[in-house]
Formats: structure tokens, sequence, C-alpha cells
């Protein structure tokens, strides 16, 4: 008689090990953060931090400290870049607020909603300062060339998707190309400054940009499934604000170009405007699920996850790698 073979359930992937390894630094840049949010203008501080105290996962600069735990790094210089990406981060956020008029961040109001639009732009404005300020102390041009061109890259990002907003024929090829800009590009420099100042070879630092750039990928994708198939509770804004305004994202890319002709007519509606109602919402929500768009969009932030734990096998075994990519393997995995 043969025994009956019980599979071993797969430990679901978190960010403990990679919070464990840069508790000690993320304390040194949280330091920096405080200390450089602050102004004479009691506005500028009480804003920032309304954003910056938030409860948000702090995954850039924390590849910073990580990338420099794996090339072996032991100076100090990686606290001030990460806290320069955090603010880069931040300063995002807050003029994103203003762009989709968002109502919620990170589960609370949003910045916009309590101190207005013209005050959020202004401190998104003053943190992207307080970056170059950073980068500049730090002294090294190769730095600098690379955070001051993730921002120009995200700004093109962010501007390529106000343009694409209610484009119901956006490409996937187009939505990438965004999402490579408006996300990844940070946290490829985010992770391949730790190279540089490490001083690692090109080919390791190609290697810690390849694993930030398919990991902001990745996040972004599972961040886009997210808003269709999790309720307000988990994701800290509203469920639908995507559709809403009209943001072509890959479930609704797939759920479109899968459709009948009267569910494309459905989608050509809701995207651009005319029905977006709650009504709307469940509509698309129910079409996204016949054609499987959620989990194909997973699958695909799964295949850019995998790219970016491969990136970084030239590296020996260690902690932070296996931290770098159990935290890639999260960010697919997470419903938050």
């Amino acid at each position: 008689m043969t025994a009956e073979v019980v599979p071993i359930p797969r430990k679901k992937p978190t960010l403990d090990p990679m919070l464990a390894l840069t508790a000690n630094g993320m304390n040194a840049v949280n330091s920096v953060i405080l200390d450089r949010m602050q102004s004479e203008i009691p506005l500028i501080p009480a804003l920032a931090g309304h954003l910056i105290s938030g409860g948000g996962k702090r995954l850039r600069p924390m590849l910073t400290l990580a990338g420099a735990e794996l090339v072996g790094y032991t100076g100090d210089r990686h606290y001030k870049l990460a806290a320069a990406v955090e603010f880069i981060h931040t300063a995002t956020l807050l003029h994103d607020d203003v762009v989709d008029g968002s109502d919620l961040r990170r589960g609370k109001a949003a910045a916009n909603i309590i101190y207005g639009n013209p005050a959020t732009v202004l401190v998104g404005d003053f943190l992207f300062s307080r970056s170059f300020e950073l980068m500049t102390e730090d002294g090294s041009l190769k730095v600098l060339k690379i955070l001051s061109g993730a921002s120009a890259i995200i700004a093109e990002g962010e501007v390529d998707q106000l343009t694409a907003q209610r484009q119901i024929e956006t490409s996937e090829e187009r939505y990438l190309g965004i999402i490579g800009a408006k996300t990844a590009a940070l946290f490829a420099a985010a992770s391949r400054i730790a190279a540089v100042v490490g001083e690692c070879d090109d080919a390791q630092e190609r290697a810690l940009d390849d694993y930030g750039r398919n990991l902001g990928v990745a996040f972004q994708l599972v961040d886009d499934a997210i808003d269709y198939d999790s309720d307000a509770a988990e994701m800290g804004k509203d469920q639908g604000d995507d559709f809403r305004e009209g943001k072509m994202t890959l479930p609704v890319i797939l759920a479109y170009s899968r459709g009948t002709e009267s569910e494309r007519k459905f989608w050509k509606n809701a995207i651009s405007g005319i029905k977006a109602d709650d009504a709307a919402l469940q509509e698309a929500i129910s079409l996204i699920d016949k054609y499987n768009a959620v989990e194909d969009t997973r699958e695909r932030a799964r295949h850019f996850a995998s790219r970016a734990v491969d990136a970084i096998s030239i590296f020996p075994d260690s902690k932070a790698r296996a931290a770098m990519a159990e935290a890639a393997h999260f960010a697919v995995a997470r419903g938050y």
C-alpha cells in the first residue's frame, strides 16, 4: 500500500527578511528624513509628515540599504542617498494625488484633501529640492546623474500616463513603457546607487539596476491588479480609483482586447467617463473576472519578479540576496 503524499504548504513570502536586514540602517535613514523635512514654515513639516509618517513600506530606500549589504559596503554614504530616494518618491506621491484628485492615501485622507492642492504641490517641490541637496552633499556626480535622470524619467512617465488616460486603444506595450518610467525607474536607481557607493564593477551595477527595474514593474503590475480585486481597507485607497480616473492599466487592456463587441462598447463608455459609476465599476470587475485579467496581470508580475531574482544571482549567496529575492516574491503575492 502506497502512503499518501501530503504536499508541504509553501510559506507565503513576506518583507520580514528585508525589514530585518535593513532595520538598523532604516533608523539612520529615518533620522535624516525627519531632520531634512524640517522648515521654519510650519506647514511644510506638517504636510510632509502627514504622508511620510503614513505607514508606507519604504521599499525604495530599503533597496538602497539592501543593495549596500549585498555588495559588502560598510560606509554610511547610503543613508543620505536612501533618504533622497524616499524624498523623490514622496514628492511624486504628493503631486500624483493632486493630478488624480485622490481622496485617500495609505488609508487616510490624502494631503491635498486636508491642505489643498497648492500647498501639496509646493511641499512636493520642497521635498524634491531636499533630495537634490542630499545628492550634492554626497559629492558623486555619477550618483547625481543616476537619481536626477530617474527623476526626469518619472516625470515623463507621469505625463505619458496622463496623455494615455481615457484612451481605450492604449496598447500593453505602451502601458509597460509608462510603468517602466513612472515606477520602475526609481526602483532601478535606488538599487543601482548601492553598487556605485560600493565601487562595484559594471556587471554588478547593471545587475542591481536590472533587479530594481524588474521589481518595480512587478510591483506596479500588482498595484494595478489590486485596484480591481481588493477592498479599500486592504488597499488604503478607494477601490476602482483607476477605473473612475480612466486609467488604462493592464487588467482593463486585457479585458478590452478579449471582449465581445458589446463589452468593448461598455469599456469605451466607461473609460471615456460617459459611464463610470458604482454599477459600471461592478460590471468592469465582472468582465475582468470573466477574462481572468487580474490573474494574468499577476502572472506577468511573477515573470518580472523572477527576472529580478535572476539578476542578482551573479552575487554570492547571502542573507542580503535571500532577503532581496523574497522581497521580489512578496511584491507579487501581496494583496495591499
